[in-house]
């Protein structure tokens, strides 16, 4: 981190954070990335931890935390930006609820939602942490995530590598009553500028609405819309 604010302890704590957000960092990795003496390294490390600015994973390395996640749904968001155009159509033309998903650490967060006005639905409000070990919006974060977060997760998940690699060939996800018994949905990456993927936009609703094989049906509306997504961006 090139910037400085003159008040010390919040430049070394903001230099814990930007260490951590380039990957998984042990006490070692923060002391190396910030130059900061071990103690002084494991202060800031354990105070961000307790104010959710960093986590820890199942390695006990740590990670940018939830804390960060929830503030960042109060600034812009090109994702979410691009998405609030192309959301109410997409939910017209289902008829269904519809959800942009971002990865948050071990979990996926809900960044952006808009709902049937009437009718059985599922609803998940924004900042919902769900899961990424089921339903279709999960496959399609991870499909794409580093090795060592699919690693992590697929020893808990209701699907596996082979349904992954079902995903990136396809393009595209399905569940049914994963998540939620009675609930089925589909999903779709949404890539920036760089081609990798940053969020996933889905579609939910009851299994008898939306059927057994819902991308049959709902797929090629997903594509469309997340491709509207990335143009806005």
């Amino acid at each position: 981190m090139g910037q400085h604010s003159g008040i010390g302890v919040l430049d070394k704590a903001m230099g814990v954070l930007h260490a951590a957000a380039q990957g998984p960092c042990s006490l070692a990795d923060l002391c190396a990335v910030t130059g900061l003496p071990r103690a002084t390294a494991h202060r800031l490390a354990v105070g961000l931890e307790t104010h959710r600015m960093l986590a820890r994973d199942q390695d006990g390395q740590w990670r940018p935390g939830p804390a960060l996640a929830e503030l960042a749904h109060t600034a812009e968001d090109p994702v979410v930006e691009a998405s609030a155009a192309v959301l109410p159509r997409l939910r017209e033309a289902t008829g269904e609820s519809v959800q942009v998903y971002r990865v948050d650490g071990t979990r996926r967060v809900c960044v952006a939602a808009v709902e049937p006005p009437t009718g059985l639905r599922d609803t998940v409000l924004v900042g919902s942490r769900l899961p990424l070990t089921a339903g279709s919006g999960a496959k399609v974060l991870l499909a794409w995530a580093d090795p060592a977060l699919q690693r992590a997760v697929l020893a808990d998940a209701a699907f596996g590598e082979r349904a992954l690699a079902d995903v990136r060939r396809r393009g595209w996800a399905q569940s049914v009553a994963e998540r939620e018994p009675g609930v089925a949905s589909v999903a779709a990456p949404i890539r920036g500028r760089d081609g990798r993927v940053v969020a996933a936009i889905s579609v939910s609703g009851p299994v008898d609405r939306m059927g057994r094989r819902p991308g049959v049906r709902w797929a090629a509306d997903l594509l469309t819309a997340a491709a509207d997504v990335e143009k806005r961006m």
